[in-house]
């Protein structure tokens, strides 16, 4: 809601100062719909930059794991830590488990709500990781989760990497995208201009821009998506086992 909120809020007042500037509706409304799906796209980014910092924190989370139980603590006390000591960004989760655990003090049923929770590949691992140690005894956990550890931190190397490049793709097309729109802006200050584009066959011009714009910046993107790694241990597949 307040993603709708805020595009019609910048929609609305760049058609307000397009439509000052150039006298012309059908431009000013060409250019309202186009700071429309930016400002959609960008407010939507929130959440894959939440995701990414998310995946970064697992890392972390098997330090403090590490750190826990070489310390001393038991595995229950080391994960329970983790709501008051772990990545601030899966803090709130964390305490959930811990509230989860003192209701009905099964660790097991505990660490399966988080993978719910989260339903991610490296989270997955972890989790799996300490249900296997649970079960068996645990001898080995600091070994595995020394190995997780390095194996999630070249993964996210990897990605970051993979991203840097794809980002300068990104912004090479989105540049690309954006200059035939300025060019209009610019050309919208003469009479003339705005005349043309105040016509059926300047508005059909208009829609056809903004739908071939917006074309290709979806296939930009689709092309440009890092492929997403499958959950191994998901529910539906513990549940076949």
């Amino acid at each position: 809601m307040k993603i709708k909120l805020r595009t019609a809020t910048f929609s609305s007042a760049s058609i307000g100062i397009i439509l000052l500037v150039t006298g012309a509706l059908s431009i000013a409304l060409a250019f309202g719909a186009l700071v429309a799906g930016i400002t959609f796209v960008t407010l939507s980014r929130k959440n894959n930059h939440n995701e990414s910092a998310l995946v970064a924190a697992w890392p972390e989370v098997i330090d403090h794991l590490m750190s826990g139980i070489q310390s001393g603590l038991s595995l229950t006390e080391s994960l329970a830590g983790l709501s008051t000591r772990g990545p601030e960004i899966l803090r709130p989760a964390f305490s959930a488990f811990r509230t989860s655990l003192y209701r009905h003090g099964d660790i097991g049923e505990a660490i399966h709500e988080l993978k719910e929770l989260f339903h991610h590949h490296g989270s997955d691992q972890i989790f799996e990781a300490l249900l296997i140690s649970k079960a068996l005894g645990g001898s080995e956990l600091l070994s595995i989760l020394r190995t997780l550890g390095d194996f999630l931190r070249q993964d996210l190397a990897l990605r970051r990497e993979i991203e840097v490049k794809h980002g300068w793709i990104k912004n090479s097309a989105h540049l690309s995208a954006s200059a035939p729109w300025i060019l209009l802006l610019l050309l919208s200050t003469q009479p003339s201009t705005a005349a043309a584009y105040s016509t059926p066959t300047g508005g059909a011009i208009l829609i056809a821009g903004l739908a071939m714009t917006a074309i290709a910046y979806l296939w930009m993107n689709r092309l440009g998506r890092l492929p997403q790694t499958p959950r191994v241990f998901s529910g539906a597949q513990q549940g076949r086992r």
